[in-house]
């Protein structure tokens, strides 16, 4: 039996028509679609505004649901595949398959980072289920930057300082809304009191760009986010890059024991974003996003809030535009190209460098990149001179630092000292000095990942390049004072717990990693032999500061608290 040849085009025309009819995925539902339309209105459905959109989707329903991942693939022309694994990668996003329950109505996270385990974070998320009934879901939260107010949790999205049962419990039935931090400085106040003065003067000439440049090589700041970098050099590097040039500013301080950008962002914002911008038109920046952690959530209204004066009242012609973009969660964010890849709307993967973002950044784009706390302190080293900045500091070391102190401390909270300050000199003029009865045992001089050392070796001036060859670093400054009533042991189970359970995955040796040497670390006993090779192998082949950075701590109980381990 002879059959007709049916033309190529005709069949390629009729497979294209089967897949109009039955896509691939799941099929969208017309109800699904209608909720993310009406929740999305006529913002744009740009690919970099994914995670903006599924925050909406979040906030409105209180969980992800299979269908409105699918409608939201559909209403912004991506795969469904790539909207889940951007939705399933952040902590904050609830995914709810198919069947599955969803979650609880409201969200309790009870931060579980060092400083609030100490305060007794432990026995709250024993005690708060039991007290708040099914309709209330408790969880355990990595650090939510804010140590100096340890134990802290997070009722939906309003935090609760010094927390304690029945506080939490008064929040919940409160059910009250976040509201911006009081007693800032905003917009008017900080303009009447000579705020955006230096901008104006760097936009009209009286400045000129070499000057202001020479002035921040001249005052040695480095980058404040923990990396260090000269923040000079790195405004020159950029400004010789071909533009369109564009500009990332980090506000996603993860690092457990970390908070002192949310306490000078909700004292002074305008300051610093005043020395973002002059930092703006000292590159050429033709445009600013702004990455804030969620955590933040009363930053983030008062800052919108903030923005949109600047914009009506722009202090400079042809001022950037400015983005605010939110977090969803995510410790590895704090990493500037895994920032950056978040900002596109993807997950927060660090990339293979080089290129580095200075070069190839945002949107393929040269990109400055900043730590929130480095641009605070631009208006002030530009009207007092770098000079002024580099007299201050200790031991031999130059600047100023901002420490976030917390732990068995009397005063924890933002310490403004000297640059090579000791800890015992920090506390002591600064925190008031041991909590009563607990004498002053061992400190973390960096956080997470910044190692641990005996109080012993206490006359260690804190600063850039003074703790590496202790086998510690300052990063960020998040100093955790521990006492004789803590381990060195238990610390740094908490923070191979956290590096776990923030490793991003892309890499073996951080993924597999963290994991293996969290489960040894639990063992009463330590096989020493096995750890020491993951630690060598994790600093060797992770392709970033997460993962080479982990084993600090654990190697630091090895070195400096062997009696802890006999």
């Amino acid at each position: 039996m002879n059959h007709p040849i049916i033309p190529i085009a005709v069949v390629q025309a009729a497979s294209k028509e089967r897949k109009r009819q039955a896509p691939k995925g799941r099929r969208v539902e017309p109800s699904a679609l209608a909720d993310v339309q009406r929740l999305l209105g006529s913002e744009s459905r740009q690919a970099d505004l994914l995670i903006e959109h599924l925050h909406k989707i979040q906030d409105h329903f209180g969980h992800l649901s299979a269908a409105h991942l699918a409608a939201l693939a559909q209403e912004m022309r991506l795969a469904q595949t790539e909207v889940y694994e951007v939705a399933t990668f952040y902590h904050h996003f609830d995914v709810v398959k198919e069947g599955e329950a969803a979650p609880a109505p409201l969200t309790v996270r009870v931060c579980d980072g060092l400083s609030c385990e100490m305060a007794g974070a432990r026995d709250l998320l024993d005690r708060l289920p039991a007290l708040l009934g099914r309709e209330v879901r408790v969880i355990a939260a990595p650090c939510i930057g804010r140590c100096e107010q340890a134990p802290a949790a997070v009722v939906g999205q309003n935090p609760v300082p010094n927390a304690t049962a029945e506080a939490v419990v008064a929040t919940v039935a409160a059910r009250a809304v976040q509201h911006a931090p009081e007693g800032f400085f905003d917009f008017s106040s900080y303009r009447a009191a000579g705020g955006y003065a230096l901008l104006a003067q760097c936009v009209s000439g009286d400045r000129d760009v070499e000057s202001v440049l020479k002035t921040m090589e001249d005052s040695g700041l480095r980058g404040l986010g923990g990396a260090g970098f000269p923040a000079g050099r790195k405004w020159r590097i950029v400004r010789a890059e071909a533009g369109p040039r564009l500009m990332a500013v980090n506000i996603d301080e993860g690092e457990p024991g970390t908070f002192k950008d949310r306490v000078y962002l909700e004292r002074d914002p305008h300051r610093f974003l005043e020395g973002m911008l002059i930092a703006a038109w000292a590159v050429g920046i033709e445009k600013i996003y702004i990455y804030l952690r969620d955590e933040y959530h009363g930053c983030r209204a008062m800052l919108e809030t903030e923005l949109d004066k600047l914009r009506l009242a722009p202090p400079m012609a042809g001022m950037p535009q400015i983005e605010l973009r939110r977090g969803a969660g995510a410790y590895i964010c704090g990493e500037e190209s895994a920032m950056i890849e978040s900002i596109e709307g993807k997950r927060g993967m660090p990339r293979l460098r080089p290129p580095y973002v200075a070069q190839v950044g945002l949107f393929g784009r040269p990109t400055l990149e900043h730590n929130f706390e480095t641009l605070f302190w631009v208006r002030e080293i530009l009207e007092k001179g770098g000079a002024w900045f580099t007299s201050h500091g200790r031991n031999g070391r130059k600047g100023l630092r901002s420490f976030s102190v917390s732990g068995r401390v009397k005063s924890p909270g933002v310490k403004l000292a000297p640059a090579g300050i000791t800890i015992q000199e920090l506390i002591d003029e600064h925190c008031g000095g041991m909590q009563d009865g607990h004498t002053f045992y061992a400190y973390l001089p960096g956080g997470a990942s910044g190692g641990i050392l005996p109080a012993t070796m206490n006359s260690i001036p804190l600063d850039f390049d003074t703790l590496q060859p202790y086998g510690c670093f300052i990063g960020s400054a998040a100093v955790i004072v521990l006492s004789d009533q803590d381990t060195a042991t238990n610390a740094a189970r908490n923070m191979m717990r956290f590096f776990h359970h923030e490793s991003c995955g892309q890499c073996t040796p951080c993924r597999v990693g963290t994991a293996k040497a969290a489960h040894l670390m639990e063992k009463p006993k330590w096989d020493l032999a096995l750890l020491a090779d993951l630690s060598l192998v994790m600093r060797d082949a992770s392709i970033c500061g997460l993962g080479q950075a982990a084993p600090n701590p654990m190697d630091c109980v090895v070195k400096y608290f062997p009696h802890e381990l006999a």
